[in-house]
């Protein structure tokens, strides 16, 4: 039986920057994946000359000094093709027609919304303010003493929706401010400020794409990995896990082959985790309930169109199309799309885009009926509900973009359904388990479970996202290293 220091459930970015710190350390570490390619949300697919990405569209804080460029430096993730957004307007906000830019740059933010709310001048500076506060202190996580006030009494515990109520009584400039949250599931009740603020200010000091695809950084990272001495396996589902002696003592992989291992980290959903562990008095039927409970948060519609060549012009910035009905805090998907994201490819030739994505948020119970049948095999009535929001997202996308229905050459759809066959997401969640303010002990997961040497990574823990993962890559390794040298390396100031 092959035996490890680290196996590591899951190829998504939490997994292979766990297992390329620890690889880095000198452990022997495997990472195990079920599907063809490695990189969960970073996956693309081909068709034609065109990659699509799934789930990745586009960084914050990648310019030099900041976080994500920190971290990116230690992974050696630099020198892929990234590309940067118009800093005038990385992403602009169209409510009832009127366009929002947003632009990099704290001040210039502020700066560039007072344009439109002249009143409201020193309350967007307050606004700016606090944001770049929060993300110049993303790092003391790893200060002693730091982390457990991080899940208790910081900004984890406290309501965004009531931030920006406190913050400005002008209803408009908060639908401004949150018009471009459909990288996280604004909810009014549960939001935290911490998701909202860090996830925000990341984007605001800097944007940027990756041209040709998220699937570049999996690949670099597994590249890295094998170079260290580290395995990456793909087409080898984790499918039991069993405990002797209070610990993890093997790992199944495809129902037969074991491994075992000295630590197994898991960078899939926890309650599907615990769903592969054997009955253990380490793991009381409360603490199953517990985390099988935990609610998720929504899914993502995406409708990927390739365009006919020279029929749209690129624009360097992501569009996000709220129509009259959208109130972003209280809107569910179930009832209805009422806002859109547009992500551009950038072109490699000329200055139109070769392709496209629209995102809307979708629920899980709007796929729910067909989760039992695999890809392909789901019938017309499922094929008529991807129809229909994909006409539903051109027509609000239209307004923006003139003339996009006689654009489309070809497009390609996915549900939280297509998610959840391909990541593994539980529910199809984008942004997996939903962290609450109200509850922030209870929903806002350590690296650490009851069997002493399992941990967790991934965006179910704390903060989403590509700067949360990877932050979170590094709690979950210092519960092996210790802190000091699992950040060993990584610039903290």
């Amino acid at each position: 039986m092959e035996s490890y220091d680290v196996i590591i459930i899951g190829s998504g970015l939490g997994g292979l920057e766990c297992g390329y710190i620890l690889a880095g350390h000198g452990m022997k570490v495997c990472v195990l994946e079920r599907h063809a390619q490695p990189g969960g949300c970073l996956q693309t697919f081909q068709r034609g000359d065109l990659r699509f990405d799934t789930g990745f569209h586009y960084v914050g804080g990648l310019g030099e000094g900041q976080p994500l460029h920190r971290l990116f430096r230690y992974f050696g993730l630099l020198d892929l093709p990234w590309y940067p957004l118009d800093q005038a307007a990385f992403d602009e906000v169209i409510i009832d027609g009127k366009a929002y830019a947003f632009a990099n740059g704290y001040e210039r933010f502020a700066d560039t919304l007072a344009r439109h709310f002249p009143a409201r001048r020193n309350e967007l500076a307050a606004y700016a303010a606090f944001l770049k506060h929060v993300g110049e202190h993303l790092f003391d996580a790893f200060t002693p003493g730091h982390a457990d006030e991080l899940y208790t009494t910081s900004l984890f515990a406290q309501s965004a929706f009531d931030f920006l109520k406190e913050t400005t009584d002008d209803p408009l400039l908060r639908k401004v401010l949150a018009g471009t949250s459909l990288k996280m599931e604004l909810r009014a009740d549960t939001l935290p400020l911490y998701v909202f603020a860090q996830i925000n200010s990341a984007f605001i000091q800097s944007a940027w794409r990756l041209r040709g695809g998220g699937s570049q950084i999996a690949e670099r990272l597994s590249q890295h990995l094998r170079a260290m001495g580290g395995e990456v396996r793909t087409r080898a589902e984790v499918t039991r896990l069993t405990e002797a002696g209070g610990r993890l003592a093997t790992v199944e992989v495809n129902g037969e082959e074991r491994l075992s291992a000295r630590w197994v980290i898991s960078d899939v959903h926890p309650a599907y985790t615990l769903s592969l562990t054997d009955e253990t008095k380490l793991l009381r039927n409360i603490y199953r309930r517990r985390i099988a409970s935990l609610p998720n948060t929504f899914g993502m519609f995406t409708l990927h169109l390739r365009l006919k060549p020279g029929s749209v012009p690129y624009r360097n910035r992501n569009v996000f199309v709220h129509d009259h009905r959208s109130d972003g805090w209280h809107d569910r998907p179930e009832d209805g799309l009422k806002c859109v994201m547009i992500s551009y490819y950038p072109p490699e030739t000329g200055s139109c885009a070769p392709a496209l994505d629209i995102l809307t948020p979708m629920s899980w119970s709007e796929v729910a009926p067909w989760q039992d049948l695999p890809p392909g095999r789901r019938g017309e009535a499922y094929a008529q509900l991807k129809a229909d929001r994909a006409e539903a997202c051109i027509r609000l996308a239209s307004g923006q973009i003139p003339g996009l229905r006689d654009a489309v050459e070809k497009m390609y759809m996915s549900t939280p359904l297509s998610y959840m066959s391909y990541t593994n997401a539980v529910e199809g969640s984008a942004y997996g388990i939903r962290k609450d303010c109200t509850r922030p002990m209870y929903t806002v997961l350590t690296p650490r479970t009851p069997i002493p040497n399992l941990l967790l990574t991934g965006q179910n823990l704390n903060l989403h996202g590509i700067l949360g993962v990877s932050v979170t890559s590094f709690f979950t390794c210092a519960e092996i290293l210790g802190r000091d040298t699992a950040t060993k390396g990584l610039e903290l100031t």
